[in-house]
């Protein structure tokens, strides 16, 4: 199965599975330190949201272990290829350190999600996830990657992997690495060189001496 280009294809459709990121809580009115240099985010955010940031940005949720899983999965589901990194190659696994803390409601569906993951594996191969060689990893995703072909008693597998999935696809096409890495270009300046030949003389109309002075430059080139 090659889950990039199922990823890939799904987030050009839809951009998005829902779970692109809200602002950042500003509860926190403190002042930052005016002795820091200016930034990108000094002119495009509030004072307040830039503490915000920074304290949610310091502040850790998860266990060692389990980051280590997380950037496991997160590697599963958006790999090393020829055109761009990993996941966590795009820093997704701190993405979703803060996005646990930003977002306190994802604290147990992850952290329970992640609990259940290694309670399978010791179970079937007496190791925890991360310790799983890449066959076994997958064989484990395997069971919990496809909701409708998922065993029953996998729910709560399934609801964790697609959360997982959703915020790594999140966290990975909202980088520079992830946008170039599906080909987006954004608003580039062009020259329009008016309609082909073929088609004006398909509808029998031309342009006047006028517009192609003025209004069209037919560059051969372009």
């Amino acid at each position: 199965m090659d889950r990039r280009k199922s990823i890939k294809a799904l987030v050009v459709g839809t951009l998005s599975t829902g779970v692109l990121i809200e602002a950042c809580k500003t509860d926190d009115k403190k002042q930052p330190d005016q002795a820091q240099p200016a930034t990108a985010d000094a002119v495009t955010r509030m004072p307040e949201e830039q503490v915000a940031d920074k304290e949610l940005r310091e502040e850790k949720f998860f266990t060692s272990g389990e980051l280590a899983t997380i950037t496991v999965l997160g590697d599963i589901i958006i790999p090393r290829d020829e055109v761009s990194g990993s996941a966590s190659d795009a820093k997704v696994t701190e993405f979703i350190e803060f996005m646990a803390n930003d977002k306190p409601e994802f604290r147990t569906p992850l952290r329970g999600g992640l609990r259940w993951l290694d309670l399978q594996c010791l179970n079937r191969y007496e190791k925890q996830f991360r310790d799983l060689d890449e066959k076994q990893q997958l064989e484990m995703v395997d069971e919990i990657a496809y909701p409708a072909k998922a065993k029953p008693e996998f729910k709560q597998g399934v609801a964790f992997f697609t959360l997982m999935r959703n915020l790594t696809m999140s966290g990975f096409y909202t980088t520079e690495m992830g946008v170039k890495d599906i080909g987006y270009l954004g608003n580039r300046p062009n020259q329009w060189n008016g309609v082909p030949e073929d088609v004006l003389k398909q509808y029998n109309v031309a342009y006047s001496e006028k517009e192609l002075k003025e209004c069209v430059s037919f560059d051969k080139t372009a």
